[in-house]
This record gives structure tokens, C-alpha cells and sequence, in this order.
């Protein structure tokens, strides 16, 4: 089966493309580094010429409110169209835990853009949630760092290792679409401030992490329920410690 992942190239893209093709299927890694640009409709139907399916794993490469919106709004828009007339069967996309939730942020409100494109598409679908990945917590340390401490919001989330997320990208793009959306997250819930800081410890850091409820994640207030799943969600297997000892 021909499958074509925008954002091929990234950090989830490499993974899935290396995991489909292990799995013995023709998998294709579309990006603005192959030729192929879902903002600008470059190499487009080309690439999803006899593709049964397109995973979207793309994203911005400016947070910036107008940017991002634009960047989901139009690459969404281009694509769907570009599906419907290569005649693709299976859309999957990847988007976040909780985006409903933190409408806050200019980021969430062009994801939950997004979604709502997919879901109106022609092209049946399915929508990967994510929480967010443990290969991140380190850009959300430096964030909200002052000196030597890093000032984080106690509340939980379920952060979720990159390896995990490709296995359940290419898990969602072999099976049929569901038409709606699946949430997969990290096998530990715990809260923001207490894990970065068993991370910072884990990677030598000297930092302290001092736990503040008014702590903006990324400017936005969090409560125990903004970045966590539902309790059907599928869990990774992988860990922090786990992942920090592979690293």
C-alpha cells in the first residue's frame, strides 16, 4: 500500500515512514525538503498519485497567531483537495490532546481549524490526538526559566515519547478510518512542575523547578484536565526514565 506522510521528514514523520516501510508498505516522506509543500500546493499530486492514504503529520513553522491559523487553514484546504482528486481513502492526522480545551492559544485554535476541515473533507478520516511528547519537555523547562529556576504549573499531563506516537500514527493509517478521533498518550500522569523536574535531575541540570498554579504553559492557565486524555485513551509504553536511558 502506497502511503504518503506530510512532514515526512520531522521528527514524527522519519519515524513513521521508517516504521510503515519495516512494515512492508511503499511509504513516501512528502515535505518542503522532497519537493512537496501542502502551503503552497507544490509536488503535491504528484505525490499522491496511486496513494491509498495521507498522514499528516505537518506543522508550523511559526507559532505566531495569524501564521499558524493560515498555515493549518490553507495546507488543510490544499490537501483535501489534492486527496479528493488523487481519489486517497484515508485521511490521518495528527493533532493534540485537550485542543478544545485552550482556546486560549492562538496554536490550538489553528489545530482545532484544522480538524474541523478534516471533518468536513470528503475524504474519510481519522484524528490522532496526542499528548504532548516527552521530547519537548526541555523547551518547556526553558520557557519558563528565570536564572536557575524554572517556574512550571503543577498540573498534570501525560507526556508521550515520539517512538510511541509513530507506532500509533501507522497503527491508525492501516486500519480503516474511524471518522471521528482516538486520543494516545504516555503511560504516566503526573504533574507538569514534578516531572520536569525528575528531568532535569535525570540530564545533570542544576535547575529547580518551583511549582506555581499561575504558571502560564506557553501563555495559557492550566488546570489537571487541559492536557490530559480521556480515560479510553491508548497508552505508550514508554517512560520517562525509560526514555531518558535510551537517549
Amino acid at each position: 500500500m502506497k502511503i504518503v506522510v506530510i512532514g515526512g521528514t520531522g521528527l514524527i514523520g522519519s519515524k513513521l515512514v521508517k516504521e510503515l516501510a519495516a512494515r512492508g508498505h511503499e511509504a513516501v516522506a512528502a515535505s518542503p525538503n522532497t519537493g512537496v509543500n501542502a502551503l503552497t500546493g507544490e509536488g503535491l499530486a504528484d505525490a499522491l498519485k496511486g496513494a491509498q492514504v495521507v498522514v499528516d503529520v505537518a506543522n508550523s513553522p511559526s507559532f505566531e497567531d495569524k501564521a499558524v491559523l493560515h498555515f493549518f487553514e490553507t495546507s488543510g484546504h490544499n490537501l483535501l483537495a489534492a486527496e479528493t482528486a488523487a481519489g486517497v481513502q484515508h485521511h490521518v492526522a495528527l493533532s493534540v490532546v485537550g485542543t478544545e480545551r485552550l482556546q486560549d492559544s492562538g496554536y490550538f485554535r489553528a489545530k482545532l481549524a484544522q480538524e474541523k476541515l478534516i471533518k468536513a473533507g470528503r475524504t474519510p478520516y481519522t484524528i490522532v490526538r496526542a499528548t504532548q511528547f516527552l521530547e519537548f519537555v526541555g523547551a518547556i523547562a526553558q520557557s519558563a526559566t528565570e536564572g536557575q529556576t524554572v517556574r512550571l504549573s503543577p498540573a498534570m499531563f501525560q507526556p508521550i515519547a515520539s517512538d510511541d506516537v509513530a507506532t500509533a500514527m501507522a497503527d491508525a493509517a492501516l486500519g480503516a478510518p474511524v471518522n471521528g478521533m482516538v486520543e494516545i498518550a504516555g503511560p504516566e500522569r503526573v504533574g507538569m512542575a514534578a516531572l520536569v523536574q525528575r528531568y532535569l535531575t535525570g540530564i545533570g541540570d542544576p535547575r529547580t523547578v518551583v511549582a506555581d498554579a499561575n504558571a502560564p504553559y506557553f501563555g495559557v492557565q492550566l488546570d489537571d484536565r487541559s492536557l490530559t486524555p480521556d480515560d479510553k485513551a491508548r497508552l505508550g509504553a514508554i517512560g520517562l526514565e525509560t526514555w531518558l536511558a535510551r537517549r
